[in-house]
């Protein structure tokens, strides 16, 4: 039995997920991630995959964060009743 079956069982989980099933999640993942949709063809190994996708998702918060500063830098240099506050609100909504 493999360690991650018996600490699926451990665990108190019901439904146990195949290798088939996370080599499944494995190419969906890599088919989403930007630096490696290009090596569609290569094989690359689930810990790169799951690698890349750390560091993908660490750099869409740092984006948003960025994105979210740019923001408020925007919005308290506003005029609060102008009409670019008003386009601002409505794309926040």
């Amino acid at each position: 039995m493999s360690s991650r079956r018996s600490r699926s069982r451990q665990s108190g989980a019901s439904a146990e997920i195949t290798d088939a099933q996370i080599t499944d999640l494995v190419s969906k993942l890599q088919q989403l991630i930007p630096e490696l949709r290009a090596r569609r063809s290569d094989k690359v190994s689930a810990s790169k995959v799951l690698q890349e996708t750390c560091n993908y998702i660490k750099n869409l918060h740092r984006e948003v964060d960025d994105l979210s500063d740019r923001l408020s830098e925007l919005l308290a240099n506003t005029d609060s009743n102008s009409a670019q506050a008003a386009i601002i609100r409505s794309l926040l909504m």
